[in-house]
């Protein structure tokens, strides 16, 4: 993944900045902060540098301010408003339309073993559908697997609010070499927890204690506040392990 050029809203994207793939038949993807005009405009919407990723043949603009906009196979975590007949009506931003979560959009879900989520119930989801015209629509499983791959209710553990560039640093693959996060690394040397994160600016840690929970929350949320570099988060690592 390398970052180029800083861009501004409207500014309209030369084919130089274009990522070139390494499978000709790859589609190029869009993510946050562009918009695609048929046949072949692609304008921007956000000021921030053009990240690119070769592999995925992907770009996107990076922007920690905003709101999220959901856009289609993003991870999210939602909470669950309240059910209908066939749907859960889940909210993925505050002050936004609900998500749409099937209520069968789980692996091996039928009509008699659906989970029963009440208001309140965290769920990890992917986004299947995204339109600025429709409600986005989630699911809990992979349509082309039937597997969950992860995904589904989230029992435990604690939310925690982190910026939308940190969200997607945590997503990477190799986040040491890609993202510069070393954290969650450190940390794990002597904690043990779980962690799933949200393209939506939510991280949900559920660790074997409540302290141990909310340091693991605090340790992400003073990295991205801080901006700290790989030593830096070493450095908070060690302070906050003392005070276990």
């Amino acid at each position: 993944m390398a970052a180029q050029s800083v861009v501004m809203p409207g500014q309209l994207l030369s084919e130089d900045l274009l990522p070139v793939p390494q499978k000709s038949t790859a589609p190029l993807r869009l993510g946050p902060g562009l918009r695609h005009t048929p046949p072949s405009t692609i304008t921007t919407t956000l000021a921030g540098p053009i990240c690119i990723d070769r592999k995925k043949n992907a770009l996107w603009v990076e922007n920690n301010s905003g709101r999220y906009i959901a856009q289609t196979n993003d991870v999210v975590i939602a909470t669950v408003h309240h059910s209908s007949t066939d749907w859960y009506h889940c909210a993925i931003t505050p002050h936004t339309t609900f998500a749409q979560l099937p209520q069968l959009a789980f692996e091996g879900a039928t009509k008699k073993t659906r989970p029963q989520l009440s208001s309140g119930s965290l769920i990890y989801a992917r986004v299947t559908a995204a339109s600025k015209h429709l409600d986005p629509e989630i699911a809990c499983y992979n349509p082309s697997t039937g597997k969950n791959e992860g995904l589904g209710e989230l029992k435990g553990g604690m939310i925690f609010d982190i910026s939308l560039g940190m969200a997607r640093r945590l997503l990477l693959n190799k986040q040491r070499e890609e993202g510069k996060l070393s954290i969650l690394e450190d940390i794990a040397e002597q904690i043990a927890f779980e962690i799933a994160v949200g393209r939506n600016g939510k991280v949900w840690v559920k660790a074997n204690g409540v302290k141990e929970t909310l340091l693991v929350g605090k340790a992400l949320q003073e990295t991205d506040n801080e901006a700290l570099n790989t030593d830096g988060q070493r450095k908070l690592a060690k302070r906050l392990l003392r005070q276990v």
